[in-house]
Parts: C-alpha cells; sequence; structure tokens
C-alpha cells in the first residue's frame, strides 16, 4: 500500500447476485480508501450490504481524525449508500463531486444539509504531500462519474473501471486471475461504453500510472500497462481470444448435437472452437466469451414460432452490450415450420459491423445428408475471411 493511502473497503462474501443480475459465487469487494495527510480525504463509500464493516473500518484507520472531505467519484448505490451516514458524522466535511452528481445526489438523500464541492476537469485538490487531479470520465458507466489521480503516489482511483467480480482481502488484494474475471465484469458492466472507456483511456495516458485503486476487485500495484492494454482491446471491441463460439440453444437434444458436430468440423480445419450450452451457461459468462473471440456461431431451437427463450436472452444481452464487428454463422432447427433464424437474423441485423456468414443451416429435427452439406458450407464460409 503507498504511504498515507489505506484500504477501508470490505467484501461480502454471502451476496449471490451483483445487481441483482449477475453471479459472484466468489462474493463481491466494495472499495474505499483514505488518505491521511495534512488533510484527510474518504475515496468513495460503499454499499449498504457491508456498511457496518465500512464505517469500523473507516473509524479505526481515522484514529480520531475528523475527514475534511468526501470524494465521491460514483453514486451507484453500491459505492453511495453510506453518504448519508458520512455527513451525519461529520457534517463539516466536503462532498466532493462533479456538477452532475451534485444534481442527482438529491434523488438519493433528500433533507440532508450535505456541504458540496463540485470540480471540473483537471481541477486539484492539494491534501499535504498528495494532490488530487480530478478527470471527468461520463458513462463509464453513469453520467456522473469522475475518476481521481494522485500525484505524489502515482494512483488512479479508477471509479468502476479496471474492477473485478470477487471478494479481496481486507487489504484490497487477492490471488486470482484478474484477467478472467475483469473480463466479464467489464463487457457486462462497461461493455455498451466503448466510447467513453477509449476517451478515459486517452486521458489517462498522460498520467504516470503506477497503481490503480478501482471501485471493485484487487488494488492494481504492477503491469500497469497489461491492465491498460486489455481495457483497450476491450473498449475497442477487439477480440483477445481467438476462434469461434458457437452457442447453442436446444429444447431435446438435437440442436446440441448438431453444435457439437459443427465444433467437430471446424476443429479439424484447424480453427479453436469454444462451445456454450446456453441452456446451462448463465448469460453474463456466454456474452463475455462471445464478446471477446473472434467468431460467433448460434444455433437453436425454433419456439412457438419464434426463437427458443435462452437464446432470444443472449441475443438480445449481446444487443445491449454493443456486439459489434463480428461475422456470425447461423443454425436453426423446427420439426415443421423453422422460424429460428428469422428472429436471430432480425437481431443480428442491427448491430453495426456484423456479417451473417451464407448459408444459414436449417435442420428439420435432426441433421439429414441435406443439412449437413449446408454445415459443411458453413464452416468454409466461416473459415473464409
Amino acid at each position: 500500500m503507498n504511504k498515507g493511502i489505506i484500504h477501508v473497503g470490505a467484501s461480502s462474501t454471502d451476496i449471490d447476485l451483483f445487481e441483482n443480475q449477475y453471479p459472484v459465487p466468489e462474493g463481491m469487494a466494495y472499495n474505499s480508501y483514505v488518505i491521511l495527510d495534512d488533510k484527510v480525504a474518504v475515496m468513495d463509500t460503499v454499499d449498504c450490504r457491508v456498511s457496518e464493516k465500512w464505517q469500523s473500518r473507516l473509524l479505526k484507520a481515522l484514529d480520531g481524525r475528523r475527514p475534511d472531505y468526501l470524494v465521491v467519484q460514483h453514486l451507484e448505490p453500491d459505492h453511495s449508500a453510506n453518504i448519508g451516514w458520512f455527513a451525519s458524522q461529520w457534517p463539516d466535511a466536503e462532498i466532493v463531486l462533479t456538477a452532475k452528481a451534485a444534481t442527482m445526489l438529491p434523488q438519493f438523500f433528500s433533507n440532508i444539509p450535505f456541504k458540496i464541492k463540485t470540480v471540473k476537469e483537471g481541477e486539484t485538490l492539494s491534501l499535504g504531500t498528495h494532490t488530487l487531479q480530478f478527470i471527468l470520465a461520463p458513462m463509464v458507466h453513469w453520467p456522473e462519474v469522475m475518476v481521481s489521480y494522485e500525484s505524489h503516489s502515482h494512483s488512479l482511483f479508477a471509479a468502476d473501471a479496471f474492477g473485478e467480480f470477487g471478494a479481496t482481502t481486507d487489504d484490497g488484494t487477492d490471488d486470482d486471475d484478474w484477467v478472467s474475471g475483469a473480463r466479464r465484469y467489464y463487457y457486462n458492466i462497461c461493455g455498451k461504453y466503448g466510447a467513453p472507456v477509449q476517451t478515459l483511456l486517452k486521458k489517462a495516458s498522460a498520467l504516470d500510472i503506477q497503481t490503480i485503486y478501482p471501485l471493485h476487485g484487487p488494488i492494481l500495484r504492477s503491469n500497469i500497462s497489461e491492465y491498460v492494454g486489455h481495457y483497450l482491446n476491450w473498449s475497442s471491441y477487439t477480440p483477445e481470444q481467438k476462434g469461434i463460439v458457437i452457442a447453442h440453444a436446444s429444447i431435446h437434444g438435437n440442436t446440441a448435437t448438431a453444435a457439437e458436430k459443427l465444433a467437430d468440423k471446424l476443429r479439424a480445419r484447424g480453427v479453436e472452437v469454444l462451445s456454450i450450452d446456453l441452456t446451462r451457461t448463465e448469460v453474463s459468462y456466454a456474452l463475455a466469451e462471445a464478446m471477446d473471440h473472434e467468431a460467433l456461431i448460434v444455433a437453436a431451437s425454433s419456439y412457438d414460432a419464434g426463437l427458443f427463450p435462452p437464446m432470444e436472452n443472449f441475443l438480445l444481452h449481446l444487443k445491449s452490450k454493443n456486439f459489434c464487428n463480428k461475422k456470425v454463422g447461423i443454425i436453426e432447427n423446427g420439426s415443421w415450420a423453422p422460424s429460428a433464424a428469422k428472429v436471430m437474423k432480425s437481431i443480428l441485423e442491427t448491430l453495426k459491423g456484423v456479417s451473417i456468414a451464407d448459408p444459414v443451416v436449417t435442420i428439420k429435427t435432426t441433421l439429414n445428408g441435406q443439412s449437413e452439406e449446408q454445415m459443411n458450407l458453413l464452416v468454409d464460409a466461416m473459415i473464409n475471411k
């Protein structure tokens, strides 16, 4: 830990769904930090589920000192739940936030006489040895967001950027592989907002960053260029993983069998393939893999003259997170009136830079000679650039 900067965040290990939608089997970290100098700044609060632990850790770190500032970088409830408590404890402390956040604050807390200090792009706040420079980061991933660069320790307090699913130790570290958890976190939390993330990364490129303090996940103290490199790729929708994802949604198993046969054909041609059963894989995991691979094939059953819901849910999630710039193959199955391809195409055709491979494979219940020949042509289409 940098001298004078103390992690006072807390993790929840009994949470099952982050934002009531993303599975977090390893829990979730809610980070907050204190900078102790001539003046004292608290960097964000935490979610209500860990309020008691955070309050105890904060008071211990302060050791009787009174904070001068609470820097609010992001107003989402998992970071702002304790602003009211903070103001009640230290009413003379200034709440430092963007003008947009100041207008939104009454939506979260009413009838509290906050002492507000709004800051603009590039404005600084001296704490003594430490100086914070504020950098606006709208739509990463809310409109009021800012990040803070501390020049003495060369640290970036990164709000929701560079976060990861999973609990951490009390000092803000863990021993897990950051990339896999951070990839799923990025594509599901920030994936829609690639352009704003790129804008933030451009601003950050002018800074000497040696430590990143995110609001979720571990503190990043080394290999900073590696973490930034991943964010550059993810936010520009540049796949880091080779090969094709085959995502299938099968009612009775025939579509899944066809998808696995297609996978075998592609592997025989030297293509790396990741097969995902959408009826067994939670959508946030499938989405991250589809976003980060070179190409996608979707195979689904027809259902009620439409599309089997696990596939429709998957494709709508891809659309909501700005899936783009990929070749996509389609396999549909329908015993008497195949309808899946029509629905899948109607979603995929709205996505920027998505090209649908020819032919669309139509199966009537099980593969036969005609549909397998279509599959062979689809293999050729997916391999040929």
